[in-house]
């Protein structure tokens, strides 16, 4: 079974953009390069929160909707939730309407001061998570790895919630702390760069 597949370009592209036109674009510009920015970071932690028992192709496509509903996920605001913005957001038919995610969000917005108090700032918590590459498996073969298993152990008793091993896992691999392109793929050499170029965040 193939790991590639042409893109609009010809060029090989990893296979699981087959699934929906917008992936070559997401695929192409965003996913598995570096990210240090904490909102950034923050925001694909809450998405990926979403995307529990969904398709990725469901959440990219609300994905400016959830920000507008989030308040830019601006985790000092979203900490300050009550009743009111969690009924809003049930109400919010551009997003994903489920209490228990919802909730999630808000708890997990409000157990960031504590995290930020320990190590600074998000980047510097993620990325000290970062696998050595040497003991990845081959790309796009594993559903998780250790290292992922360890952040959301380590997230669980910090008390954060919808962030179990394979989400974690999505999530280190979209912000790049895991080169999961595929081998073929056009795009694993541009990740490597970036790599290999970006300052870890301590």
């Amino acid at each position: 079974m193939t790991t590639t597949i042409p893109g609009p370009d010809g060029q090989p592209r990893c296979g699981w953009c087959q699934a929906a036109p917008e992936f070559f674009d997401y695929h192409d510009n965003e996913w598995g390069y570096p990210v240090g920015d904490d909102r950034r970071l923050f925001e694909k932690l809450c998405l990926e929160t979403f995307q529990s028992g969904l398709s990725w192709r469901t959440i990219l496509a609300k994905r400016e909707n959830f920000r507008a509903a989030f308040d830019g996920f601006d985790w000092t605001r979203i900490a300050d939730y009550g009743d009111t913005e969690v009924n809003r957001l049930l109400g919010d038919a551009g997003i994903i309407r489920h209490r228990g995610k919802i909730e999630a969000v808000i708890n997990n917005a409000r157990r960031m001061g504590d995290l930020l108090a320990e190590h600074g700032s998000l980047a510097a918590y993620v990325w000290a998570f970062e696998p050595d590459p040497a003991d990845l498996p081959e790309p796009q073969s594993a559903s998780i790895i250790p290292a992922s298993t360890a952040m959301s152990k380590d997230l669980k008793k910090r008390g954060w919630k919808f962030v179990g091993p394979t989400t974690v896992f999505a999530f280190m691999q979209a912000m790049g702390l895991v080169n999961d392109h595929a081998r073929g793929c056009v795009m694993r050499d541009k990740a490597a760069r970036m790599r290999a170029g970006f300052t870890r965040p301590e």
